[in-house]
């Protein structure tokens, strides 16, 4: 009998430390995140508070300290880039609730590369164009690109599907 209770009370231990293995954040997590694997949800995580941080800082130190009057595009595109920023507050919290958001930004940063960066690069004018540092930035498209889980996307938000 005490062989039988060390038996059980030896498989409780290891069973939960089993949960915590660093394979099943790559296993479909159908419990809390409708089977979206848990590395997506911190990749989503991890690319929402780089966005909150990085441009909230940059759009609304500019929109509260600019002077003069605005040029309205350019106000059109801070106040657009601050409500993203806070948007994106949103998605640290509901990550799946704020995809729309993630493929707004892969394609705007795509078509962006597309049609700015890559001519400017072809033709050998991109390195030291006013172009430069934005393609830098905009390169990153790779990580919300990984990040997005694109089968619950496409199920969810085209298809329209209910999830588990």
């Amino acid at each position: 009998m005490q062989s039988h209770n060390l038996t059980t009370h030896t498989s409780e231990r290891v069973q939960p430390a089993a949960r915590f293995h660093i394979i099943n954040i790559f296993r479909r997590d159908f419990d809390h995140y409708d089977g979206v694997p848990r590395i997506n949800i911190y990749l989503l995580r991890l690319l929402f508070t780089l966005m909150f941080l990085f441009v909230s800082y940059e759009s609304w130190t500019y929109i509260l300290t600019h002077t003069g009057p605005w040029n309205n595009a350019q106000a059109a595109a801070w106040c657009m880039w601050g409500a993203y920023s806070i948007i994106s507050f949103i998605g640290i919290i509901r990550p799946l609730k704020m995809l729309p958001i993630v493929l707004f930004e892969i394609i705007y940063k795509i078509t962006w590369l597309a049609v700015v960066a890559y001519p400017l690069w072809s033709n050998n004018e991109l390195i030291g164009s006013p172009a430069e540092g934005m393609t830098r930035a905009f390169l990153w498209v790779v990580l919300p690109i990984v990040a997005m889980p694109w089968r619950y996307f496409f199920r969810t938000h085209l298809l329209g599907k209910q999830t588990a």
